[in-house]
């Protein structure tokens, strides 16, 4: 005689009814496949898109408040006043930084053509070895400050090093580039737009 089972009869821990566990088992085999999607794709989207197009939330908004000193061996720091009266630019930069060395002789060229004020936060740097690497390298900066514990580059919404930002006359941060500065970007994007900056600070629209 056939036996039957009742809706609420116990089954065996594990067992399951038997029509269920081929599809269990496929989905046990799909976890991993479905873990690694769910992480690959979000990082496959962040790698392919241009760093340098990342958001800031400080875009067309004032500089933060801040007063730092300056780097080691150098007399003038830097606080977000010396950033008001004229269109200038903002290099976030560190000794420890690879990238960093890539975009010094750049910016020793633009010091050298006087085109724009150069100034340098740097940023988490041991205060001797930020000056022994300014020593070395060439010294591009106007101003320094020393942000030896990264609250004020925090402040700038800064994700790395290096970073660059162009200030307006007014103290508002127009324009971000994340990375090496290089002559692309600096004669197609950046120096247009300071001249586009000091002509509407001419003309009383900054």
């Amino acid at each position: 005689m056939t036996e039957h089972r009742t809706a609420h009869e116990a089954v065996a821990p594990g067992s399951g009814p038997p029509h269920l566990a081929p599809t269990r088992r496929r989905l046990l085999h799909l976890l991993p496949a479905v873990g690694f999607t769910a992480v690959a794709v979000p990082l496959a989207w962040g790698l392919t898109r241009d760093p340098r197009e990342l958001p800031s939330a400080l875009l067309d908004q004032p500089v933060p408040n801040f007063d730092l000193p300056p780097v080691q061996g150098r007399s003038l720091g830097l606080s977000s006043a010396d950033l008001m009266g004229e269109v200038s630019l903002v290099n976030v930069f560190a000794s420890w930084c690879v990238a960093c060395r890539a975009e010094h002789p750049l910016f020793i060229e633009l010091a050298a053509s006087g085109a724009v004020p150069l100034h340098g936060l740097n940023y988490k740097d041991r205060p001797e070895d930020a000056a022994q690497w300014l020593d070395r390298l060439g010294d591009p900066y106007t101003r320094t400050g020393a942000d030896l514990d990264g609250r004020v580059a925090i402040d700038w919404g800064v994700y790395g090093v290096p970073e660059t930002f162009v200030v307006s006359a007014a103290g508002r941060i127009v324009h971000k580039h994340i990375g090496p500065v290089n002559d692309v970007a600096l004669a197609e994007t950046i120096l247009p737009l300071v001249e586009r900056l000091r002509g509407a600070a001419s003309g009383g629209q900054s």
